[in-house]
């Protein structure tokens, strides 16, 4: 029982240690709970306080944000406005352009539209006119055909001749060209022979001395007094008007006394003005009848002067078995000049040197003097004859019976022709000495009365022209008409066309006057 006691007082007693254990971890857990209660109430208010914080941070960035985007809105706005208005602009813009664009298409639409129609018109005449022209082609074929049968009836050939001798004109150039091919072997050949040549032209230079002749374009005449030049003017200047235009002659009546001066381009011109104004002077008897008469006169001596003239250069020469009409021809150069030298001297002088180059080179003399005295014979009718003066005048010995030779070294003597002949080369060496010596010629001159000649020549090729004279130094030209065929009218345009030609053709200083005279003469016989 003491035992049951004890333990009882034990279990009792542990019991009660227990409960006293409980109450005071009872209690610790109670002032521990107290204190993280206080300590979570703390931590509330932390949190609480933290949160006002974040929420009042979070309200100011939201009021920034929303401020930011306000101002961002605002200027995207004002940018896509301004955009808006730039587009608008822009697009008014290119509607002005595409709506002018268009206008300008249309009119080029209706300016095609009327090109269009104007060259279908043109189009639809160009058609007419090659039916015109293939119409005229074939009436042309036919008139041709006709004129081809015409012609070979005429002539007596037929085209299968023609074409032979036309194929025979081939083979001649063929020979020609030929024959230059062995000239040119020749020339090689003849450079070993230059020395003996120079010393021959030297010699022939050395033997002959030519006279210095320099042609002027004037005369002057000596008058008794001075009383005369106002009888050679004439009332109101109706006798100096009458001889001009009757000789073609510029009379310069100016201070000098006691004489004046006739100019005129043409040499055989001026020595029968010459001749009729000094029988003139000396008669006393001066008007346009008398001039008239002495002017025929005057024409009648100078041809006797040439004849004279052509008989003392064939003398002088040595050849007496020369034609007549030659003869006259060659005096006719006694008045006619190149480039300042006297044809007709230059000719004589010419021949000598021939001469001597011939005795030297031991060939035939009187030969090579007769071929050197007429190798510019041509010179005397160039101006009636169109073509070059050494063809020219190779074709006129032909048919005044000159020998071939002869004929040849004329044709060849500037080298238009292949010279063949001895003669034919001393020609066109004695030719080139008589020219080359100082002072023989003078080109100034040779281009002046060239230019007056061509002056001349375009206006005596207008028909109804009579006559025609350059005077005034070129400056000026009559031109005579005749009455029956050029009325006043005419007589107009045939001055204007002169003039324009002149100023086409020809090269000059100043300005030309042209003056066309239509004289009309009526003339009746008593009987």
């Amino acid at each position: 029982m003491p035992v049951i006691v004890v333990v009882l007082a034990l279990v009792a007693g542990a019991g009660v240690g227990l409960l006293a254990g409980a109450a005071v971890a009872a209690q610790r857990v109670r002032a521990s709970l107290s204190d993280e209660r206080r300590m979570l109430a703390e931590a509330e208010e932390r949190a609480a306080l933290a949160i006002r914080q974040a929420e009042e941070s979070a309200r100011a960035v939201r009021a920034e944000v929303e401020a930011s985007l306000e101002a961002t809105r605002r200027e995207s706005e004002a940018a896509a406005t301004a955009r808006r208005r730039e587009v608008e602009e822009f697009a008014a813009q290119k509607r002005g352009e595409i709506e002018r664009l268009e206008e300008r298409l249309e009119r080029r639409e209706d300016a095609l539209v009327v090109r269009d129609e104007t060259l279908s018109q043109r189009e639809a005449a160009l058609t007419r006119r090659e039916s015109e022209a293939e119409e005229l082609r074939t009436q042309l074929e036919l008139v041709l055909e006709a004129r081809r049968r015409e012609l070979e009836q005429t002539a007596g050939m037929t085209a299968s001749d023609a074409r032979a001798a036309l194929i025979s004109d081939i083979e001649d150039d063929a020979k020609r060209e030929a024959i230059q091919m062995i000239r040119q072997t020749e020339d090689r050949a003849r450079q070993e022979a230059d020395r003996r040549a120079r010393n021959i032209v030297t010699l022939a230079i050395q033997r002959v001395a030519g006279e210095q002749v320099a042609e002027a374009s004037i005369s002057v005449l000596a008058l008794p007094t001075d009383d005369m030049k106002g009888r050679i003017i004439g009332k109101e200047g109706r006798n100096i008007r009458a001889f001009e235009q009757l000789t073609g002659v510029n009379l310069i009546i100016d201070d000098t006394p006691e004489a004046v001066t006739l100019s005129c381009f043409d040499p055989v011109r001026r020595e029968k003005a010459r001749l009729c104004l000094e029988r003139l002077v000396d008669d006393g008897r001066i008007h346009p009848a008398r001039i008239e008469e002495g002017y025929l006169r005057a024409e009648r001596d100078v041809e006797d002067t040439i004849l004279a003239a052509g008989e003392w250069a064939v003398a002088d020469v040595g050849i007496s078995d020369m034609h007549p009409e030659l003869v006259k021809v060659l005096g006719r150069l006694k008045y006619r000049t190149s480039y300042g030298q006297n044809i007709l001297l230059h000719l004589v002088e010419s021949a000598h040197v021939a001469g001597v180059m011939a005795a030297e080179l031991g060939t035939d003399i009187a030969l090579a003097k007769r071929c050197t005295l007429l190798h510019d014979i041509g010179k005397a009718v160039t101006h009636e004859i169109e073509g070059s003066h050494a063809l020219i005048g190779a074709e006129l010995s032909r048919r005044l019976r000159e020998i071939p030779e002869v004929c040849h070294a004329i044709a060849a003597h500037h080298g238009e022709v292949e010279q063949k002949t001895i003669e034919a080369v001393i020609t066109q060496a004695a030719d080139a000495v008589s020219g080359a010596r100082p002072g023989a010629r003078r080109e100034t001159l040779e281009s002046y009365i060239k230019r007056l000649e061509r002056l001349e020549a375009i206006a005596e090729s207008y028909p109804g022209v009579s006559k025609a004279f350059a005077m005034q130094a070129g400056r000026d030209i009559r031109v005579m008409v005749n009455p029956k065929e050029i009325d006043d009218i005419a007589a107009q345009v045939i001055a204007r066309d002169i003039a324009k030609q002149i100023e086409s053709e020809l090269t000059y200083p100043g300005q030309i006057r042209v003056v066309v005279v239509r004289e009309l003469r009526a003339t009746e016989y008593a009987r």
